[in-house]
């Protein structure tokens, strides 16, 4: 690939918030978006992964990504609760191919984005470097997270293994 064609690559991405932070993932991850779901909680389940949901006969893992980045605050007090979304996706982890959910606040828009517009997390951040690969400018001029999934999920059950 030339340094021409490079420059000029883009990603196509999924925005959505949790709280009042926006986020964005590979587009190619994403298997669907969900409304809202019956979730059944797991006894003994660590708090990144409590609950379970069926989706058409197939038992997934919902994850909660406040706990991993850090996020504590609720978001926007006028922001509807029928916006809440799950988000279903195709991560590789530990090497293997899984199907998880995530649960998002709101779902905003599939973007393309500039490759050369994701910079890579400040050293004095507050969001855990391990779990973010970069982050952008948004149209809105806010900063959005683009979180390591596989890297988050994988940490995250070895962690709950190794509390069990």
């Amino acid at each position: 690939m030339s340094a021409e064609t490079n420059k000029n690559a883009t990603i196509t991405v999924i925005t959505f918030s949790i709280g009042p932070q926006k986020l964005a993932i590979p587009a190619t991850d994403l298997r669907e978006i969900m409304d809202p779901l019956p979730m059944t909680r797991v006894p003994g389940a660590g708090k990144f992964a409590p609950w379970v949901l069926n989706v058409r006969g197939q038992v997934l893992p919902l994850a909660d990504l406040r706990l991993p980045l850090g996020i504590t605050d609720k978001g926007p007090a006028d922001r509807p609760e029928d916006a809440r979304r799950f988000l279903v996706l195709e991560l590789l982890l530990a090497g293997e191919p899984a199907t998880v959910a995530i649960m998002s606040d709101i779902v905003h828009e599939v973007a393309m984005i500039p490759k050369s517009s994701i910079e890579p997390l400040p050293s004095n951040s507050m969001w855990p470097a391990d779990f973010v690969t970069g982050l952008f400018k948004g149209d809105d001029e806010t900063f959005v997270l683009m979180p390591d999934l596989s890297t988050i999920c994988t940490a995250m059950a070895q962690r709950a293994a190794a509390a069990a």
